[in-house]
């Protein structure tokens, strides 16, 4: 195992200390417990975001906290999900007094610490609500989910989301947008090579020079068929048709209700694109991947798209959902409308994606 490290137990607390002390005009990092807030938290009157995960992903989540994204990020070890604990103490100190939106990818172990969060929240006398992020198409259940996994998504949502809060969204109104930009956003990915993860120091799975992994999730595990390696156009071609051929998909997912202080049952339905929708655009390096190389993907995916009758509106291309060193990308298609496209872009300022400001 090669990496840039010192002792595996120190990765994520050397690495939050070294945000601490790239970024003190964007961040305040407290170490026990692990969270990230943005400088200025709370924000009075607004809404806080507030998301994390398993380290090993980054930009996502620490990378996306500031200005027009999230308020605030808690940071589990290496693919482990973040505690109750410290999302407890990350949402009170980002809660301004209008309430906390949780976005949780769907991860077994992240559902569980978000929803324990959620109800610890509440109980300090926290609005808070949930909204539920499974965006990829490869798989509908594995071993780390109940229903479809939360991926590239993620980062679309926190950038949509976040415009709506700076611009004054109440968290009723922030939540069900939240859930708009899930129902209109699918992803799927590859892997032309594993990851390491320190702790274990040996790649999570093993791929002969001449294959690949189609479907993977954003921790290794595995997707939908290991085949034999091909094209770049082939590949894209490949991610691209099971995006825009994904049918409508039904599921049930828990919402906290800031009202009442219970966990209620919605029926949501993604419909399937359509030509003449318009849509965002995500190539994605899943963390060992040149952009050059996804400007490739980007190519086929953008005559792919118009042979649909679907119009790449905007478009987002690097590394920012990463699976530590694997090289591989995923593709995300987001169907956009007015007010989604309006909040895409507005000003943000984060360590891992500024503009307009």
């Amino acid at each position: 195992m090669k990496k840039l490290i010192n002792t595996v137990d120190a990765v994520v607390r050397e690495q939050m200390e070294g945000m601490a002390l790239a970024h003190p005009d964007l961040l305040r990092v407290s170490l026990e417990p692990k969270y990230i807030v943005r400088a200025d938290a709370p924000v009075a009157g607004k809404v806080a975001l507030l998301s994390g995960g398993g380290s090993g992903h980054e930009p996502m989540h620490s990378g996306f906290v500031g200005q027009g994204m999230l308020d605030g990020a808690c940071p589990g070890e290496i693919f482990t999900a973040p505690t109750p604990e410290q999302m407890l103490a990350c949402g009170l100190e980002v809660n301004s007094g209008a309430g906390v939106l949780l976005l949780v990818k769907n991860y077994t172990g992240d559902v569980l610490s978000f929803e324990t969060a959620a109800e610890l929240l509440h109980a300090e006398g926290v609005a808070v609500r949930t909204v539920l992020i499974d965006d990829d198409v490869a798989v509908k259940d594995s071993l780390f989910t109940a229903g479809r996994r939360g991926v590239g998504g993620a980062v679309i949502m926190e950038k949509i989301a976040g415009g709506a809060a700076e611009a004054g969204y109440d968290l009723a109104r922030l939540a069900a947008l939240a859930r708009r930009v899930n129902l209109n956003t699918r992803s799927m990915g590859m892997a032309l090579t594993s990851c390491i993860v320190p702790a274990a120091g040996r790649p999570t799975f093993t791929l002969d020079e001449a294959e690949m992994e189609i479907g993977i999730g954003i921790h290794g595990e595995p997707g939908q068929q290991r085949m034999a390696l091909a094209s770049v156009d082939e590949i894209t071609t490949r991610l691209a048709s099971e995006i825009i051929g994904d049918g409508a998909y039904t599921r049930v997912v828990h919402e906290f209700e800031p009202a009442t202080g219970e966990w209620t049952e919605l029926t949501l339905v993604n419909t399937p694109f359509q030509p003449g929708d318009r849509v965002l655009a995500f190539v994605n390096s899943m963390g060992g991947t040149p952009v050059s190389e996804l400007y490739a993907v980007y190519r086929q995916l953008a005559s792919i798209c118009a042979a649909h009758g679907l119009t790449i509106v905007r478009n987002l291309i690097g590394s920012y959902v990463t699976s530590l060193e694997m090289q591989g990308c995923s593709i995300t298609l987001t169907r956009m409308d007015d007010e989604m496209l309006r909040c895409w872009d507005a000003p943000v300022n984060t360590p891992a994606l500024r503009r307009g400001v």
